[in-house]
């Protein structure tokens, strides 16, 4: 099930849905909502998405992955989106979420921490996940708690 996410804005921008997806048991995908973020003002700036729920694979990849276009990085906005992604998850009466970004991508890391999370651990990324065949072999893990 999908709660609206008519609510999903703050003073500086919203995230528009974009779509959803439904869980995919036997890819260990879970149901997920895809946004993109504006600014008030109307102009993209970016996109984030929202995984609904806990597994091995969101343990490794995250609940949450967000990316901001290179003219509008450097104002926190991926931050800001975390907020309001937190508030969506929420509704699904999740407490705690996983974002995680590899070690060397220092401006993800940074975003983590400006949103709240609590670093846990470096981790390896198991070889039949998704980032692995991307050539990622490594990801930090933060957890933030609702």
């Amino acid at each position: 099930m999908f709660y609206d996410t008519k609510d999903l804005h703050d003073q500086e921008i919203c995230l528009q849905l974009i779509r959803t997806a439904q869980a995919q048991p036997q890819k260990r995908w879970l149901p997920a909502y895809y946004f993109d973020i504006f600014l008030l003002s109307g102009e993209r700036i970016g996109q984030c998405d929202l995984r609904i729920g806990h597994n091995d694979k969101t343990y490794i990849g995250g609940n949450i992955g967000y990316g901001i276009d290179e003219a509008y990085r450097g104002h926190h906005y991926a931050a800001k989106a975390c907020s309001l992604l937190f508030k969506q998850a929420k509704k699904h009466d999740l407490d705690y979420l996983i974002i995680t970004c590899v070690p060397e991508n220092a401006a993800s890391a940074r975003t983590c921490e400006l949103a709240g999370g609590r670093y846990l651990e470096t981790a390896c990324i198991p070889a039949d996940h998704e980032m692995y065949q991307e050539g990622k072999r490594q990801v930090r893990i933060y957890r933030f708690e609702l």
